[in-house]
């Protein structure tokens, strides 16, 4: 008989991390609610023609596809095995994990447009699956909390992600962070004045990589990328942008030729003028030219949020898309959304020791059982607690005390009620903190105050 294993790439959460994740989904989706962006939930699996070729050739080899039912081989002929595994793929397999949550939502949005109320706010908490090659910070199987706005080109949308983002996250205990800001027009802009028009997409995955390999080592990238030695130096004024006393003034002076940079550059532009408007205080966003996640995808503003402090990379990312579901027909229908990574948000609640202690707390307070009688007497104040919106359980099972004590301890149940003749007999019960070892003989009513 084999060892169980977990599939590489996935992992178990216990009791006591289930109750911080709840803790970060809690909050989530506490606050998408507040937006006013609406519950959805898509399958697990779609059929492969909805999923492939939305994610580039890289993605499409990266996706979970699910062998059809049956005998799936019995149609095939020894030239189909003999094909290669990409046209094999297509005969055994019709159906996929979902890779993200996006392309499902556009499939969802082209299919229900009639009946759906334009602009559409819709959030999803579910995971997705890729079949990457696991490593640190990197499964197969993770979570994906997204908030999306589609049906309107307004950027009042952008504002509300940022004010979304200051209310999620220092109500996670993640006050030192910073949600930098930039957009496509901007780079498209940046390419067409240093002449590399159309290269907007190699541009800026070397810049992307600027805090990581400096200056010098971009420089090599680009030009190992075929931009040539005067479109380098055309580029030098992008690494010192963001330092700029006035950012937005020097991008203007810079991009001032380039319609559509400066047309990226007003979007910006607005989108700090309405968080002023919306009343935002100290907000925490910077604008970060060499920001390009994404680029083939987002047509507009473009996010991304780092915690501060500590060495795990962003914690959101999202941006403005002006075709979501273009690839299913139905062109022109623009959104813009951001998703928050649980996982890292996880991981820097975990190094900070940010987690609020009560959340590794479900029950509040256990009922002992002694004998068949105060089994019997706890049956009847078990309800009551509930009632009063308490978490709590009777031991199952006649044992010496002690070992129910230890069951307390191990759970971190904070309170006992000991239920012995006496306390039947007087109706008072004994409450004992697990914490202080204090014990005090009360009613269930003052048990039920004092707990609750």
């Amino acid at each position: 008989m084999s060892k169980p294993s977990l599939a590489r790439g996935t992992r178990d959460f216990g009791p006591e991390q289930m109750a911080k994740r709840n803790f970060i989904f809690d909050t989530i989706r506490r606050y998408f609610q507040r937006y006013g962006f609406l519950p959805l939930e898509t399958p697990a699996f779609e059929n492969l023609s909805v999923l492939m070729g939305k994610y580039g050739e890289e993605g499409d080899q990266l996706l979970f596809k699910i062998l059809n039912s049956g005998d799936f081989s019995s149609k095939l002929e020894e030239k189909d095995w003999n094909e290669g595994y990409k046209p094999l793929t297509s005969k055994i397999s019709e159906k996929g994990l979902r890779y993200d949550l996006t392309v499902p939502f556009a499939r969802h949005v082209v299919m229900n447009r009639g009946t759906l109320a334009m602009p559409f706010k819709r959030y999803q908490i579910q995971p997705v699956w890729r079949a990457d090659r696991p490593q640190k910070g990197r499964y197969r199987e993770f979570y994906q909390c997204d908030a999306d706005v589609v049906g309107t080109d307004s950027l009042l949308c952008e504002a509300e992600i940022v004010l979304l983002l200051h209310d999620i996250l220092p109500e996670l205990g993640i006050t030192d962070f910073t949600v930098k800001i930039n957009n496509r027009k901007v780079l498209t802009g940046i390419a067409d004045l240093i002449g590399a028009q159309g290269m907007e997409g190699p541009l800026c995955v070397a810049i992307d990589k600027l805090d990581k390999i400096g200056k010098q080592k971009v420089e090599e990238e680009l030009t190992d990328r075929g931009f040539s030695e005067n479109s380098i130096t055309l580029l030098a004024p992008v690494f010192d942008l963001s330092a700029a006393k006035d950012p937005f003034l020097a991008l203007k002076n810079w991009l001032g030729s380039s319609e559509t940079g400066m047309q990226g550059v007003a979007e910006l532009e607005e989108v700090w003028n309405l968080v002023d408007k919306l009343g935002l205080k100290n907000p925490k966003i910077e604008l970060d030219v060499t920001l390009a996640r994404g680029l083939s995808y987002y047509t507009g503003a473009i996010f991304e949020v780092k915690a501060n402090g500590v060495q795990i990379g962003s914690i959101s990312g999202g941006g403005r898309y002006d075709n979501l579901t273009g690839t299913f027909g139905v062109p022109g229908i623009s959104g813009v959304g951001i998703s928050l990574g649980v996982d890292r948000i996880y991981d820097v609640l975990e190094e900070l020791n940010l987690f609020p202690q009560n959340q590794t707390t479900s029950t509040k307070v256990m009922l002992s059982n002694f004998d068949r009688q105060a089994f019997e007497y706890g049956l009847s104040v078990l309800p009551k607690l509930r009632l009063a919106g308490i978490n709590a359980e009777l031991y199952p099972d006649s044992v010496k005390l002690k070992k129910q004590l230890d069951y307390a301890d191990r759970k971190n149940i904070p309170y006992v009620v000991l239920i012995g003749s006496d306390e039947m007999g007087s109706g008072l019960l004994t409450l004992k903190n697990m914490k202080t070892g204090d014990q005090e003989k009360l009613s269930v009513d003052d048990i039920i105050a004092r707990i609750a």
